[in-house]
């Protein structure tokens, strides 16, 4: 999504990417980061476990003011990654979602592999294109997402 998002600087982006935080090696926690360079821990091995995926604690409250922030209106495309297990506790994350996949702005997002919800209803939307990355592909996959993207966005103005 960051190589994507570098590509596309002539227009407004909305949404997120989460990457990982590391501590001599070991995977702690995840943060979230808009595109407008705001970031926000959303899960951490030392948070507590009230609402967990895997190991780690999830702060849905960051989760929400984040969502509610990097995802309102006004964008000329959404760049979200991920929807996935941790993001969809939060209802903010998925009211904003839906929102954006109802809208005639054009959504590119990374899902789940597995999950059921708000995942699985994304996955069965009619108007999703689905496309599965591997590590085979994924280094190509930005290149071959703007090629769809700009011939999507030029058959938008015929």
């Amino acid at each position: 999504m960051r190589r994507l998002a570098e590509r596309l600087d002539d227009k407004r982006i909305a949404g997120f990417y989460t990457e990982e935080m590391r501590k001599r090696g070991e995977r702690r926690g995840f943060r979230l980061v808009t595109y407008d360079g705001s970031e926000a821990v959303i899960a951490h091995v030392d948070f507590p476990k009230t609402t967990r995926v895997s190991k780690y604690g999830v702060d849905v409250a960051a989760i929400d003011r984040a969502a509610d922030m990097a995802l309102a209106p006004g964008a000329q495309l959404y760049l979200v990654d991920e929807i996935g297990k941790m993001e969809c506790f939060s209802a903010i994350f998925v009211e904003r979602m839906r929102r954006a996949l109802e809208s005639s702005v054009p959504v590119i997002a990374t899902v789940a592999q597995r999950g059921g919800g708000f995942i699985a209803e994304v996955k069965a939307r009619d108007d999703c294109e689905l496309w599965k990355l591997t590590r085979a592909n994924r280094d190509s996959m930005p290149d071959e997402i703007f090629a769809w993207l700009a011939k999507r966005l030029r058959g938008r103005r015929s």
